[in-house]
């Protein structure tokens, strides 16, 4: 209670009231993700602590910055299992770069500037601080001139990359004829060195789901996004490639699928800030633990004062044969009669953004979707959540962006069994007036489980039944009562021809909409790659329809 009547006398901070606390600490990620700087959020002692707890381990796994600032029991009660009484710092050590139980009032302002800094320096991530009620009752008079003590942290941050390391990797794409650049989360913020890159050496470039709009990805160069619902194009050059250039990336399970058979004709390049995850799980040729920005900025500097003189890549023969392969596998689906397509939906909603919105979503199909039909061309235009895969993340999410960017069009594409986990976040949004668009992608089913069910449990629905989109009048629920409960324009649109126009009145509609859109349940994302499978295994047709 201290803090927020301290909020209430501040100037300069705004305080957005979330009405679930994982509505909160997802609004958080979507600021720190659309912005790039760490995202605040603030919870109670007991159960409002443990509800931050998916936010916290989604910001881990993406290597989102945070701040969660955590109310606790008086000092002399901790560990007496008193009223709203949990041990946070102990739930969350796994799932926090850092935390912090707060023991000295005088210590409040070197924590909370240890906490900012230690959120965003090296590999991003999340930090809480655990401030007891008797901490938070004190009258100090603060000291904000502390130096922060990380001398050890402060010590392991990597060093610039050195020269002799840079020269190497050029040395390996002159020798290249088939080389791919692998790139995730950890270049969005060096967006304008990767494309400087790509132009002077002609490599092609596959995103994680996490890197998508770190190099545009309606570039001829681009091959858009590689792993499991990746392109067939992506996957291809990957398995062919014999120079595999890994910047910022931590070869996820869900890209590499079989480990043995990734890029098993590569040398593999991997530069990667944290330590940790160089060899994880596929060991490199060579290696660079640093700035994947640094280290881009230096082989541009390197490439740019030879392009005249000794160097000169030509893969234009390589690009070709992925033209090629880009030309007989594109991203594709099925239409029927005037059921709307949910790839289609996405599709008209990146013509009329013109590829400018920021993107959140849920997890499921229609996140997939979003990730393969919408065309990012910038960083922090795509928010999702990646790692940890958190259902309910994208309409707190877009909250949070929308109060980072509030120059910006947000659209949360959601899906119908993600978006009822935050649901009521609606309230938020009307309360703050905040112009966030949802468009959802209503099939009545858990979508990405009946796929599975479809392809490897013979159909058996285990309770991923949620309604019949076939009939209007059994879809349940009616997501236009909870938006018309929140006082939020909404409508619903069921056919073909009518959804464009349904999204041009979303976008016109000042402040917050809600459009369901009704598709149908037996839609699969292809291609698909299933899980533990190479290349090799890749499924590109087929869908609900049909007997697997």
């Amino acid at each position: 209670m201290e803090i927020h009547q301290a909020l209430t006398r501040s100037k300069i901070i705004r305080n957005v009231l979330p009405r679930h606390e994982q509505g909160g600490v997802f609004a958080a990620e979507g600021y720190a993700r659309a912005s790039g700087v760490p995202g605040v959020c603030i919870a109670t002692s007991g159960p409002g602590a443990t509800n931050l707890v998916s936010g916290l381990a989604d910001a881990m796994l993406d290597s989102v910055p945070i701040v969660a600032i955590t109310g606790q029991v008086p000092r002399r009660m901790i560990g007496t299992d008193a009223f709203q009484e949990t041990p946070i710092v102990e739930v969350t050590r796994s799932i926090t770069k850092h935390n912090y139980l707060v023991l000295d009032v005088e210590d409040i302002p070197r924590i909370v500037r240890e906490a900012f800094f230690l959120a965003s320096s090296g590999r991003p991530g999340p930090v809480l601080i655990d401030i007891p009620k008797d901490i938070q009752q004190q009258l100090v008079v603060p000291n904000w001139d502390q130096p922060m003590t990380l001398r050890g942290y402060s010590s392991r941050l990597p060093k610039p990359p050195q020269e002799g390391s840079l020269e190497q990797i050029i040395r390996l794409i002159a020798e290249s004829k088939k080389p791919v650049l692998y790139v995730g989360g950890g270049c969005l913020n060096s967006s304008e060195e990767l494309r400087r890159f790509v132009e002077l050496t002609g490599i092609p470039v596959a995103s994680t789901l996490m890197g998508l709009g770190a190099y545009p990805t309606s570039d001829e160069y681009a091959l858009q996004m590689l792993g499991m619902h990746g392109t067939v194009y992506a996957n291809y050059s990957v398995d062919k490639s014999d120079l595999l250039l890994a910047f910022g990336v931590r070869f996820d399970d869900r890209v590499t699928g079989k480990l043995e058979a990734f890029a098993s004709r590569a040398k593999i390049v991997h530069i990667d800030i944290d330590p940790a995850e160089i060899g994880k799980n596929k060991q490199p040729h060579m290696s660079i633990c640093g700035d994947v920005k640094l280290a881009l900025k230096g082989l541009n500097e390197i490439l740019e004062s030879r392009t005249k003189t000794s160097l000169n890549f030509d893969f234009a023969a390589w690009r070709e044969e992925l033209r090629e392969i880009k030309m007989q596998y594109p991203l594709s689906y099925k239409t029927f009669e005037d059921a709307i397509a949910p790839q289609y939906a996405i599709q008209v909603l990146d013509e009329l953004t013109n590829g400018k919105a920021i993107i959140s979503t849920g997890v499921g199909q229609h996140q997939m979707w979003a990730a393969q039909y919408y065309k990012y061309n910038r960083p922090r235009q795509w928010l999702t959540s990646g790692g940890l895969g958190a259902m309910g993340f994208g309409l707190p999410a877009a909250i949070g962006a929308a109060v980072a960017r509030p120059d910006a069009v947000v659209v949360d594409i959601d899906g119908d069994g993600s978006f009822i986990m935050n649901v009521q976040e609606l309230a938020t949004i009307r309360v703050e007036n905040l112009p966030v668009k949802i468009m959802l992608l209503n099939n009545q089913h858990l979508g990405m489980v009946v796929q599975w069910e479809d392809r490897f449990y013979k159909a058996n629905r285990a309770h991923t039944y949620l309604g019949n989109p076939a009939n209007e009048s059994q879809i349940f629920p009616n997501m236009l009562k909870f938006a018309e409960a929140c006082d939020i324009p909404a409508a619903r649109v069921t056919k073909k021809g009518e959804l464009r126009a349904a999204i041009q009145k979303m976008l016109d509609t000042p402040g917050p909409y809600l459009l369901d859109v009704i598709v149908p349940h037996q839609e699969h994302v292809l291609p698909m790659i299933p899980s533990g499978g190479a290349f090799k295994d890749i499924i590109t047709d087929g869908d609900g329809r049909q007997v697997h």
